[in-house]
């Protein structure tokens, strides 16, 4: 990431928020001396973890608790509108005005001004400005809420937010979360004072008595096509029941149905209403698709004479925010949560039983306020099997937005960051391939010039692309034409990267529907369509795609198509199949079915926006479902996927047998095939046409392979003859020289994957210089202090790359003379740590460090490490791995 300028926070002539006042009631008040103090004592920056159950109010004096002592605060909520309802609550009990001292910026929403001391913001968009203002000026402390839940965004701000905390010294850094989990994060926070674990602050639950009951349903919650409407009946009959009941106990209790998506709380809320059509009960939905003022109007309190209500929910309501008046909690025990599928290549929200701690989360929300309960529509064993907690996002998501974002911070695939949980690695490289070929990212895995266009966009990287190609396919020359095309495709990438459903899977039907103004996500789409065409018009990235091999442009009808296509290449589809049979083949190879009754059926191409796992009917037994897709015709999906197009005669080595064919492919598409005799040799050409193709990773080479090869290669760069040329062109090339028996042993039906390249690579050394190999490219390098450190060699081909040694400066105390390699030809390269391993210097003139920079170094590395020997003198002390204690101690 970028270096940050020592930052003080404002004084600010603000009054400080009256705690007392906006406290009075809340069991969290109770806690504040603590809080205050454990910030102090880690001051001028603090760090804290908040442990406390929902409804104690921490969401509501946290925030003004540290404005008071660190100046303006951003607090983010995992919810848009969590963020707006803890923003207007904090308002109201401040006295002040909503967008004045509290404010809050969510997607499309920025109500907020240069005198807000508390912001609320969903992590996105704090991540997004953390990536254009690293040093997060004029910010005194940053709180992260709900970091419990374990989402992706929240997960990348732990981690970034870190190191600003840890680079700028002035920033507290606070994370709250309602769970046990409070010192798995004070461990991780902490590691960024070098103090320990951050202070835990808790405070006692909050809740009232909670009857629950448990009624589990008759019939079968899951089958083969997800949640059924047998159960979904039974959740929405045990609501009317239970609500029934506690009206008559307590006229003022509203209810909360906790279901697992959108579908789910709108086929529930449809049943209510029937059943309780002619009572005063009013039912509410809260989810993501629904507009702004209906969420904001679900989350608060109904006033004096308004009819009892029955709010049905998704997980949104499950955290972050109180809903007044809620006594009554049903349950159904199901979430939504992202799966990703490695073998197809895809991911997609599945329907699976919430978690113990998210089922306990929901039945606290009926005993904030006073007694309740909950009725549970499983049974306890169900509960006992369910997991303890959500699976983290970022174990199970797709990253390529993630991995952008480590980009452009400095940190490829999250080297160097302390993030709750590492990213998997072959998800990591799946969205790393994609950026690569978006043009996002360099060789290094660091963003480009585009990579950060990309990132500020609000929308996945791919579909960000589209927005800018889309906008030039369509709209090519500035004016009138090119104005049309920006607001075209906005509308377009608004709608696929929002909430909306599209019905049937037909997105050229439900944009329709958004135009038209019928679909309840219009107003939000719209807002998000205006944004998108600015940033269409404004956007100074030429076009990635070209116009080559289109014979005409789509239509207006065929525009949904073309961008989808440009943002997803790899899915666009061909039909396979027919009648009951029918599917739709990808180009990534995935093959997936489309719901019963789409509109889309008997298309012959498709560009698919989204395709997740399921089973069933619909599926046509391929495993997965296209949820949204837009019809597209040949010419439109052979241009998208031009770099995917292929027209070759090949041999392939498959299954222990050669076939050879002439194919033209998209991908896994087979537009045309012809089959043609197989050469004699077919079995060995075979093989080395799979490695010429696809490189050798075809066999991989392993950790000690691939030090071999880099140490070779230095040789190679720097004597050139005798050593050989090693890299992948030039081992291609002699392959018989080299890899010969193990071409027959792969020919013969060998794993790739049980041959290691280290002893076929030594087949290349020359004699006799071969024998002087380990002291010309030493594998270690013994270092004063006695340790031998690993020597890391440059990448093949890296032209003018150094060997590197990192090593802790204190070992290398009293060294004035550079070690080099290959007889003195090329110096080593400290990086020269601290004692927690962060980069202080990297130099090849280890007098020259000592006798100049050193001092600065010194100065400002003591006070942080005063457990570590800092001499003046670094030339006549002993270097050493060991702390001060264990020097005086003899150990």
């Amino acid at each position: 990431m970028p270096s940050l300028t020592h930052h003080t926070p404002p004084s600010g002539g603000s009054r400080a928020f009256d705690l007392a006042s906006i406290g009075a009631g809340l069991v969290f008040s109770a806690s504040l001396p603590d809080l205050r103090t454990a910030l102090e004592d880690r001051a001028p920056a603090g760090t804290a973890v908040v442990q406390a159950p929902p409804g104690t109010g921490k969401t509501t004096l946290v925030p003004p608790l540290v404005a008071n002592l660190a100046g303006r605060v951003i607090v983010t909520q995992p919810r848009r509108v969590a963020a707006r309802a803890a923003a207007r609550r904090l308002a109201q009990l401040d006295g002040s005005r909503l967008g004045e001292r509290v404010g809050y910026t969510v997607r499309g929403e920025h109500v907020a001004g240069p005198g807000t001391l508390v912001e609320f913001v969903t992590p996105g968009i704090l991540l997004r400005r953390l990536l254009a203002d690293p040093a997060l000026e004029g910010i005194g402390a940053v709180i992260i809420d709900e970091v419990h839940e374990r989402a992706l965004d929240t997960d990348l701000l732990l981690g970034l937010l870190g190191e600003v905390h840890e680079l700028r010294g002035d920033l507290a850094f606070l994370a709250m979360s309602a769970t046990l989990d409070a010192p798995r994060f004070a461990a991780l926070i902490g590691q960024y004072d070098g103090e320990g674990p951050a202070p835990v602050v808790d405070c006692p639950s909050a809740l009232h008595p909670l009857d629950t009951r448990w009624e589990p349903s008759p019939v079968p919650r899951l089958d083969e096509r997800g949640v059924t409407r047998g159960f979904l009946d039974h959740v929405a009959a045990a609501a009317v029941a239970a609500h029934r009941h506690a009206l008559a106990a307590d006229p003022g209790t509203d209810a909360l149905v906790f279901a697992p998506g959108a579908w789910e709380v709108g086929h529930i809320a449809s049943t209510l209403r029937r059943q309780l059509a002619g009572t005063a009960t009013e039912v509410l939905e809260l989810h993501g698709q629904v507009d702004a003022a209906i969420q904001d109007r679900a989350v608060s309190g109904r006033e004096p004479g308004d009819p009892a209500r029955i709010i049905v929910s998704t997980s949104l309501a499950e955290s972050s925010l109180t809903v007044p008046g809620v006594r009554l909690v049903i349950d159904s025990g199901l979430a939504r949560e992202p799966r990703r599928d490695a073998t197809r290549g895809m991911t997609g929200l599945v329907t699976v039983s919430a978690s113990r701690a998210s089922c306990d989360q929901r039945a606290g929300r009926a005993a904030r306020q006073g007694p309740g309960t909950v009725v549970r529509c499983f049974d306890q064993r169900t509960f006992g099997a369910a997991p303890p907690h959500p699976t983290p996002e970022i174990a199970v998501a797709e990253l390529t937005g993630a991995a952008l974002t480590l980009a452009c911070w400095g940190a490829p695939g999250g080297r160097g960051l302390k993030l709750p949980e590492s990213p998997p690695p072959a998800t990591l490289d799946d969205a790393l391939h994609v950026l690569a070929e978006l043009g996002a990212i360099d060789t290094g895995g660091l963003a480009t010039e585009l990579g950060r266009t990309l990132s500020a966009i609000p929308a996945e990287p791919r579909l960000a692309r589209a927005l800018i190609d889309g906008t030039s396919w369509l709209g090519p020359r500035p004016g009138k034409q090119r104005h049309q095309a920006a607001r075209h495709v906005a509308e377009i990438v608004a709608m696929v990267a929002g909430d909306a459903r599209a019905p049937g899977a037909d997105l050229t039907r439900l944009l329709a529907d958004l135009r038209r103004g019928t679909d309840p996500a219009a107003r939000s789409w719209k807002r998000e369509s205006k944004r998108f065409e600015g940033i269409a018009l404004s956007a100074k990235t030429p076009a990635m795609k070209s116009l080559s091999g289109t014979r005409q442009l789509p239509g207006p009808a065929a525009e949904a198509g073309l961008v989808v296509a440009l943002a997803f290449p790899d899915r666009v589809a061909r039909r396979v199949g027919t009648g009951a049979q029918q599917s739709y083949l990808l180009a990534s190879g995935t093959r997936a079915g489309l719901p019963a009754g789409s509109h889309l059926s008997g298309h012959e191409w498709l560009a698919i926006a989204d395709v997740s796992r399921a089973t069933g009917r619909n599926t046509a037994g391929t495993g997965a479902v296209i949820r949204s897709a837009a019809p597209i015709d040949e010419d439109v999906a052979q241009a998208a996927a031009a770099h995917l197009l292929t027209d070759q005669v090949e041999a392939r080595f498959a299954s222990g047998r050669v076939v050879a064919r002439r194919e033209r492919r998209i991908g896994a598409i087979v537009l045309g095939s012809t089959p043609v005799r197989a050469s004699v040799k077919s079995a060995r050409a075979a093989v080395a046409v799979a490695l010429e193709r696809d490189g050798l990773q075809v066999i991989g080479f392993s950790t000690g392979a691939d030090a071999l090869r880099r140490r070779m290669a230095l040789l190679h760069r720097e004597f050139e003859a005798p050593w050989p040329d090693v890299s992948e062109p030039a081992l291609l090339a002699r392959l018989d020289d080299w890899l010969s028996p193990e071409l027959d042993r792969l020919a013969g039906g060998t794993q790739a994957g049980s041959i290691d390249l280290a002893d076929p690579l030594r087949r290349l050394f020359p004699w006799p210089e071969a024998s002087r190999f380990g002291e010309l490219a030493p594998e270690r390098l013994q270092v004063p202090s006695g340790s031998h450190v690993r020597i890391d060699y440059p990448e093949v081909g890296e032209e003018g790359g150094r060997p590197v040694v990192a090593v802790k400066l204190q070992e290398c105390f009293g060294w004035t003379e550079t070690p080099r390699l290959a007889d003195g030809r090329v110096p080593v390269l400290f990086h020269l740590l601290s004692p927690g391993r962060h980069p202080l210097a990297v130099t090849d003139d280890l007098a020259s460090f000592w006798a100049g920079p050193y001092a600065q170094v010194r100065a400002e590395m003591r006070g942080r490490y005063p457990k570590h020997p800092w001499p003046e003198d670094p030339w006549s002390v002993p270097a050493t791995a060991k702390t001060n204690r264990r020097l005086a101690e003899g150990r």
